[in-house]
């Protein structure tokens, strides 16, 4: 552990510099010891909700000035950091729980500081998107993250309408109060096939990972009201891919019919493409035909 913390210690840590620090998502054991020597050696703490942020930073016994940095004052507080930062003071931000700027504020300062030419050093750590990605399955090789869903049901409704044939997995975030029915939305949307990962609570004591279909994951919350408590990420299959139809290449049979006969096109058509002769020697007599 000494030997880990002196590697901790021995990263350069510049003055002036804006430092971004994932905090834990549930267990407080889940700090990183970069994260503990660089909250402890800042010079002050910007945090998204202070009282929350003092009450961690206490149980790792530390005990910094703290500027409240959140959504609704984010680009008012980024002007004071910068203050600081100018100042050759080192400044960390943290949001409530998670990555900063990951569905979280800190985005806006990070802009801010960089728009004021000074350094933004990451910090990595817990994340409930990662943690849930990492159990869902290889059908997420790649993914949309879409963060919460509009409360509004038309809303809601347009925006996944959007995404049906997006054919990446889907990552949101919900709250419990919502998640039934965002989860019903879901399945309207795309149909109730494709598989589905509600992971509850990540890390924290009541932690809970269910994977099933879309059709399925209302029937599942609604069976037990503890299933519907805390907050959630849903990881969603994206559409499947589409399978090349009939006319995916009229254009290149059209340009090739005006010169060549039916078999000459299909043959040239099929050594560009790789498309199955028959396939291509079907439509091209009915483009002829036409």
């Amino acid at each position: 552990m000494t030997d880990l913390l002196e590697l901790a210690q021995g990263q350069q840590y510049p003055a002036g510099a804006l430092y971004v620090v994932a905090t834990p998502i549930g267990n407080v054991a889940d700090i990183t010891l970069r994260a503990l020597h660089v909250l402890g050696a800042v010079d002050r703490i910007a945090a998204e909700d202070t009282r929350n942020s003092g009450q961690l930073l206490a149980r790792y016994g530390i005990a910094k000035p703290l500027i409240a940095v959140h959504e609704h004052n984010e680009r008012a507080a980024a002007a004071r950091v910068i203050e600081h930062l100018r100042a050759g003071e080192r400044v960390a931000y943290v949001s409530d729980a998670g990555t900063p700027g990951i569905s979280d504020p800190g985005a806006r300062l990070v802009d801010a500081v960089r728009e004021a030419g000074l350094a933004v050093v990451p910090l990595p750590g817990a994340s409930a998107l990662t943690t849930a990605l990492s159990v869902a399955g290889d059908w997420t090789g790649t993914f949309s993250f879409l963060g919460f869903l509009p409360t509004k049901t038309k809303q809601r409704a347009s925006q996944l309408q959007q995404l049906a044939a997006h054919t990446q997995a889907l990552v949101f975030y919900e709250a419990p109060h919502r998640i039934v029915e965002t989860v019903q939305a879901l399945a309207d949307a795309f149909g109730g096939a494709r598989r589905l990962l509600i992971a509850r609570e990540l890390t924290k004591l009541h932690e809970a990972l269910h994977r099933c279909t879309l059709a399925e994951g209302p029937t599942w919350l609604a069976a037990d009201a503890n299933r519907q408590r805390g907050e959630f990420v849903l990881v969603v299959e994206g559409a499947p891919q589409a399978e090349p139809g009939a006319e995916d290449h009229d254009a290149l049979l059209n340009i090739l019919l005006e010169e060549l006969p039916v078999s000459g096109a299909v043959k040239v058509a099929a050594a560009i493409t790789g498309a199955a002769r028959n396939t291509l020697y079907a439509r091209a007599l009915e483009l002829k035909k036409d």
